[in-house]
């Protein structure tokens, strides 16, 4: 599967706001955001609504690229989502998405029927390679139900 194809097909927002993707690997996902005057807020860096969704967007193709496998099974919720806004970004903008669980436990809870839940952490850097934002994004996978 291209996740990040899935991903930007799936979530119209993500691709309205012009977010692409540098890279995805297995619980891992850097996702971009382009300097766009459109996106500014009145301080001329990105809008925090900007930059949280660039996060989430990441942490998704992260989640994804370690769990899509079950998606024939369960449906991937975000649950909670806590954002720091550090510094004023300058510029474009990356954030770096990180897997915090064990793939093979997340599908263990839910081979025993339970409801998944586990979080993965972002860290958004600006052009000039500054942490301006962190995010941990909590999700679960909601068992499909049986007809």
């Amino acid at each position: 599967m291209d996740i990040g194809a899935f991903m930007l097909g799936s979530v119209p927002f993500a691709r309205l706001l012009g977010i692409t993707f540098d890279a995805i690997g297995t619980g891992t996902a850097v996702a971009r955001l382009a300097d766009r005057a459109d996106l500014h807020n009145h301080v001329g860096g990105p809008h925090a609504g900007a930059l949280f969704t660039l996060a989430e967007t990441a942490s998704g193709a992260a989640m994804l690229s370690a769990l899509g496998d079950q998606l024939s099974r369960a449906v991937p919720l975000a649950t909670e989502a806590s954002i720091r806004y550090l510094k004023l970004a300058k510029g474009e903008v990356t954030a770096a998405a990180t897997l915090r669980a064990e793939r093979e436990a997340v599908v263990a809870r839910l081979d025993a029927g339970e409801r998944p839940e586990f979080e993965v952490g972002v860290e958004i850097r600006d052009a000039g390679d500054v942490v301006v934002s962190e995010m941990t994004v909590s999700w679960t996978l909601r068992p499909n139900r049986r007809s």
